[in-house]
């Protein structure tokens, strides 16, 4: 396994690429770097969707905050081992599956000697796989999510007739059928007016370059199968232990122009679980990270500040 570098998307220095074994046999993409000096390790958990080159410029922010870096593809997308023979699918059975990419990366840092403490950088789906590790797992100091998957926007389509057709779908042995509404095949560059993503059109560009020059690293639409097993999920994530918070700080970061997940459901998350701090950023698009210059500065100088990163 490999990453792959465009002209205006280069890895971090010193990027190592490895390959990881998850206890069920799948096997993951992942990039390291290390750090001189670090005060520690962030493990960056991407979206659906997402290959780890998207976050090359996030990590390069990390490495400014003498961080080591661990980052993945999780299973069934970018460059980890497809779930399905037609690899656009977006599929899972179970979110169970995404915790055993967690735990397996958390174990290559650790056969690595990568430098503790360890804290948590997630994005959308990435987040709402963090919080079901957070529920009991002591792995990172401290945790910041932007986006979380913690709610739907089903747009036209009301939530009996999703239940609906999650059942005839379960039933009929046909999970594998992408969702009504969503894209075939991954992000492309003349789709950029519309997205919901961003703002930036130069990060947009940037990244659908790199679709365009490796196009096995592209994932289409969700499949009904990956859509139940995000409801069941989401079902247990509402379950939370009364009065338990996470097992670290937590800090959730909202994207006010969000049309990708449902803020409602953030908001809701937040005022039932303790110990999860909440900022919104109103004037972005669901990828933060991913946005202009102005608000990936104002994340960073909150993450900053909710991190405090020792001397």
């Amino acid at each position: 396994m490999k990453f792959f570098t465009t002209a205006e998307n280069q890895a971090p220095d010193g990027a190592v690429c490895h390959e990881v074994l998850t206890s069920d046999k799948v096997l993951l993409r992942a990039v390291v770097t290390r750090q001189s000096r670090a005060r520690g390790t962030v493990f960056i958990l991407n979206g659906r969707a997402d290959f780890f080159e998207r976050y090359f410029e996030t990590m390069k922010d990390m490495s400014k905050r003498r961080l080591a870096v661990v980052t993945f593809d999780w299973r069934g997308q970018g460059g980890s081992q497809r779930l399905l023979k037609n690899r656009l699918r977006g599929y899972i059975r179970n979110f169970s599956g995404y915790d055993l990419d967690l735990a397996a990366v958390i174990a290559l840092a650790q056969r690595l000697d990568f430098p503790e403490p360890y804290y948590a950088l997630a994005h959308s789906t990435g987040g709402h796989i963090l919080l079901r590790a957070l529920r009991e797992k002591t792995y990172f100091k401290r945790a910041v999510i932007t986006a979380p998957l913690l709610g739907f926007n089903y747009g036209r389509w009301p939530l009996p007739v999703v239940h609906v057709l999650n059942f005839l779908t379960k039933y009929s042995g046909m999970g594998w059928l992408y969702l009504p509404g969503f894209a075939r095949g991954p992000m492309e560059r003349s789709e950029y007016p519309d997205n919901p993503l961003t703002s930036d059109r130069a990060r947009w560009n940037r990244d659908t370059t790199t679709l365009e020059e490796h196009p096995e690293l592209g994932l289409g639409g969700p499949t009904y199968a990956w859509l139940r097993a995000a409801m069941k999920s989401l079902a247990e994530l509402r379950n939370w232990p009364k009065y338990k918070g996470p097992t670290c700080p937590t800090m959730i970061v909202m994207a006010g122009q969000d049309r990708v997940v449902n803020n409602l459901g953030i908001r809701q998350f937040v005022d039932a679980v303790p110990g999860i701090s909440l900022l919104a950023i109103p004037s972005s698009r669901h990828e933060i990270l991913n946005e202009t210059n102005v608000i990936r500065e104002k994340f960073l100088a909150a993450f900053d500040a909710f991190m405090e990163f020792d001397t």
